[in-house]
């Protein structure tokens, strides 16, 4: 793999105000979110005490897809991301409609998802609220924040990085305490699910695993706000995927020795369960970085799909409406507005878990279209230098999908061809309008 330092921007209309340090965080903040803060009673349910497997496995799928973003983002640094590596690849105004639609369905159903998870057990700490309603003005304060900016947006995004780092630090620290008093069960780790084979718990908790390192894509899709991403994004991308990985296998090693795997999945705030059991510090405190960690990964989801949105348009690929900028803020003022409602829309339909898999899927139909594009775009040759992944990475991605997708139930089969439908729906419209104008043009000659 290589990769050179670029002479040359894109001019853009967006303000280019994101650094190296900001990327990295930006990526690490959304890879970190609330996956392990969340899931991992999910995970106790698919593979009890061994979900350090699944992490582990989901890890290497992660890299693997990312060495493929790593050289389209430098090669076409703009907003878009995989959307535009699909048109230039398959040359298919509806391939790339879909292939972008899919992935802004995902951010959507995960911002959906990570409101969910902040109006439970974490907030319950402190309020008895319910939670539809708490989840609804959670998501419209995220949409505040993404409107007044994509630099205010990520300085927030590095106090919440640090917080939910910490906040993870902390529970392998107090588990590690535990381990040393001579308290909770090592052997847990190597326990299984009754009647569940390895293999079985490897791929089916590795499909909810995966869920806890998807984030880093939506980085594709500010590339056009990075100043000097095509020397920058490799390093940012590989550097905070490798240290989420790190973090994540040490809670998994921690979190189902020091708690049973069933009272690990009976918690909607299952690290919650690690700090109880350690005692000595309030459980205010952790509460208040868990809902950091899923405030954070709420926010950069929904700068990514606002930025997704505003690309499509700027492409032809959704109405030019979702193409508006705020004059002074230089934000995407209706993308904005029209991803958070869809994902209010989306907190009504379903469980965090059921959520998590549907992005899942949503994402695993972008990843394949990526990991194909790269080498179909190996033709294309640019003029400024680039990352290159070796060729053998995206082919392996390819079918680290394919399995993955075995693995999906109906139901999430369902909640995604809904949300596609809906795309369709839009993707007429436009090209509806497209010819409309067309011929507009045609009868003023």
């Amino acid at each position: 793999m290589t990769a050179a330092p670029a002479t040359t921007e894109r001019p853009t209309r967006l303000a280019r105000t994101v650094t190296a340090p900001l990327l990295f965080l930006f990526i690490l903040g959304d890879v970190l979110g609330a996956g392990v803060y969340a899931l991992v009673g999910e995970l106790s349910a698919e593979a009890g005490g061994m979900i350090w497997l699944p992490l582990l496995v989901a890890l290497g799928m992660a890299l693997l897809t990312a060495a493929s973003y790593a050289e389209l983002v430098t090669k076409y640094p703009q907003a878009g991301g995989s959307a535009v590596y699909a048109q230039r690849a398959f040359g298919r105004p509806l391939v790339s409609f879909l292939v972008g639609f899919c992935m802004l369905a995902a951010g959507v159903t995960s911002a959906a998802g990570l409101s969910l998870a902040f109006a439970g057990d974490y907030l319950g700490t402190f309020l008895d609220v319910p939670t539809i309603p708490t989840a609804l003005v959670f998501l419209a304060l995220v949409a505040a924040l993404n409107l007044r900016g994509i630099k205010e947006s990520l300085r927030a995004n590095v106090v919440m990085t640090a917080v939910e780092l910490s906040g993870l630090v902390l529970v392998v620290v107090l588990g590690a305490l535990v381990l040393g008093r001579g308290e909770g069960e090592v052997s847990r780790l190597a326990d299984l699910p009754s009647g569940t084979g390895v293999a079985a718990a490897t791929l089916g908790g590795a499909l909810i695993a995966f869920y806890s390192f998807v984030g880093f894509e939506t980085s594709a899709n500010i590339a056009e706000e990075v100043r000097d991403v095509r020397r920058v994004y490799p390093r940012a991308l590989f550097g905070a995927i490798a240290t989420a990985g790190v973090v994540y296998l040490l809670v998994a090693l921690v979190a189902p020795a020091v708690v049973a795997p069933d009272d690990l999945q009976a918690s909607s705030g299952p690290l919650l369960e690690v700090v109880k059991v350690a005692g000595g510090v309030p459980l205010e405190v952790f509460s208040v970085v868990a809902l950091v960690a899923v405030a954070n990964g709420a926010l950069l989801t929904m700068v990514m799909a606002s930025r997704l949105t505003y690309g499509m348009a700027e492409e032809g690929l959704l109405p030019s409406v979702f193409g508006r900028v705020l004059p002074e803020r230089r934000t995407p003022v209706v993308a904005i507005l029209a991803t958070t409602a869809v994902a209010m829309v989306l907190t009504l339909t379903g469980s965090l878990a059921d959520l998590a898999s549907t992005v899942v899927l949503l994402l695993l139909f972008v990843f394949l279209s990526t990991n194909v594009a790269v080498l179909v775009l190996r033709r294309d040759h640019v003029e400024h230098a680039h990352f290159r992944a070796w060729t053998p990475l995206p082919v392996l991605a390819v079918g680290t999908c394919l399995v993955l997708l075995t693995r999906q139930e109906a139901k999430h089969w369902l909640l995604a061809a809904i949300l596609i439908a809906l795309g369709a729906v839009l993707y007429a419209v436009t090209r509806h309008r497209g010819r409309e104008h067309e011929g507009s043009a045609d009868l003023g000659r």
